[in-house]
């Protein structure tokens, strides 16, 4: 075994060796270059959220290591859970909704910012996240959430991981806003469906975004109506009667066309390397009891990109 040692005082940069005059220096290790880790923006869209669990299964299975997730509304919470290491639990609670069992961990309130206080949830949470600071995970995790009063985006980088999910997820009119330190904070969804800049901002090599709203309504922005609409006649009934969706519903979709609408925007504007868009159009953003259906489909969107995804890391290492 050499022991080389450099000679300050030679110019010339010469060495001197402990053992023996016609040894030679092993020769140099090559080492492979390492794949650049994904960066995952994962993107909010209610129940249709489940569908990131199955795109995280998917990258597990292929062996596709995932270096920072960047996450909004129930990608957050999905995202936040898979850093912490609880993604079996928080898959295990998903497929056991019910439509009782989700009526039950609803909390109405009266006279709050929203319907549901989401005290229920929040508990559930404490029981795999409690005391899990958003700083001590093994790789960087951001929740996007959205202040009230001034409209800004709020990146949560630090803290309290379920208080930055639930602030990520506080659906405005639905659930109750977070305070945070002096802050009013709902969905992160007004302002950035897909947070793909967030990983842009962290100088991620490889962006991949999740956006769960591609199919949901048509590419075209503006329709032409006819004003001349005939009036109802009094015991007519009508589609839209007969499929009433009360004011919760009325809300939800509302925030649906302008999460869409955002999404669209800004993912135009700062595009990921990559986007997986699971077909989720039939599954309603209330619809938590159909987990296994979402699961199964970002999985199956996921799988069919591995390919390309692994090329796409190839080409990041060679330049």
């Amino acid at each position: 075994m050499l022991n080389w040692t450099w000679n300050r005082g030679d110019p010339g940069g010469t060495t001197s060796e402990n053992s023996g005059a016609n040894s030679t220096p092993a020769p140099p290790v090559e080492t492979k270059p390492r794949k650049p880790k994904l960066a995952l923006a994962l993107g909010g869209g209610a129940a249709r959220g489940w569908a990131h669990i199955g795109v995280l299964r998917a990258l597990e299975e292929a062996d596709i290591e995932v270096g920072m997730i960047a996450g909004t509304s129930i990608g957050a919470l999905v995202g936040g859970c898979y850093l912490a290491g609880k993604l079996d639990e928080l898959e295990t609670f998903a497929r056991s909704l019910t439509m009782r069992r989700i009526a039950g961990l609803l909390d109405l309130t009266i006279g709050g910012g929203g319907l549901l206080g989401g005290m229920r949830l929040t508990k559930r949470m404490q029981e795999h996240l409690e005391d899990v600071a958003i700083e001590d995970l093994e790789r960087p995790f951001v929740a996007v959430a959205t202040e009230l009063h001034s409209g800004h985006e709020v990146w949560i980088t630090s803290g309290s991981l379920i208080t930055g999910l639930r602030a990520s997820y506080a659906l405005p009119g639905i659930f109750e806003p977070v305070k945070c330190n002096n802050r009013t904070l709902v969905d992160g969804a007004l302002v950035n469906p897909v947070p793909t800049s967030v990983c842009r901002a962290y100088e991620q090599p490889l962006v991949v975004a999740v956006n769960l709203n591609y199919d949901i309504f048509g590419r075209s922005a503006v329709v032409k109506h006819n004003a001349s609409v005939q009036p109802v006649q009094p015991g007519q009934h009508t589609k839209v009667q007969e499929a009433r969706i009360g004011v919760p519903g009325v809300m939800v979709q509302a925030f649906n066309i302008i999460q869409e609408r955002i999404s669209r925007a800004r993912l135009a504007g700062d595009p990921p390397d990559l986007a997986l868009h699971p077909r989720l159009s039939d599954i309603g953003l209330s619809e938590f009891h159909r987990a296994g259906e979402a699961i199964d489909r970002g999985y199956q969107e996921a799988k069919a990109r591995i390919v390309e995804l692994k090329r796409m890391q190839e080409i990041f290492t060679l330049t």
